[in-house]
């Protein structure tokens, strides 16, 4: 894209020390810490279902409980992370007993994986006490602000897919 000179409307690799770059060096700083510690809160949450779950394992159960069972590569596309690394984390999550593979109705040469009862019963109570958290953490926040936050990371999210 040409640098026009125009707010919104300048090259790739453009001055990253410019003016109209503040903007996105401030968010990159904030991401950088946002992600940061949500990598060690997903780290005291799986901690919390199972002392032998690794931190990413939390991520998956979140979408397992979200959009229910999937095949493995679905869960890898939408991660962004290759089959034998989604295989591994399940095969760790399978062992110990939080999630279980069944045939694929739609192909029975395929699994679709799915949260156990077990699973599911840990899942549901560590996430109640982060939601207690954040309503924490978020007291002072109108809802409105609590939404808008949602909406933009949601938007963010989708960009990534």
């Amino acid at each position: 894209m040409r640098n026009t000179g125009a707010p919104g409307h300048h090259r790739l690799g453009a001055d990253v020390h410019g003016s109209e770059d503040q903007e996105f060096l401030a968010l990159e700083r904030e991401l950088s810490v946002f992600l940061r510690r949500a990598r060690a809160s997903s780290g005291e949450m799986a901690r919390a279902l199972h002392p032998e779950l690794e931190p990413a394992a939390y991520g998956l159960l979140v979408r397992l409980e979200a959009a229910g069972r999937q095949r493995a590569t679905e869960l890898a596309a939408y991660f962004g992370v290759g089959k034998a690394t989604m295989s591994r984390q399940l095969r760790a999550l399978e062992l110990l007993g939080l999630v279980a593979r069944e045939p694929d109705p739609a192909d029975g040469r395929a699994f679709l994986v799915g949260l156990t009862d077990e699973g599911r019963e840990r899942f549901l109570r560590v996430r109640g006490a982060r939601r207690e958290q954040y309503m924490r953490k978020l007291a002072d926040w109108d809802r409105g602000e609590v939404a808008e936050l949602a909406r933009l990371l949601n938007q963010l999210n989708q960009g990534e897919e």
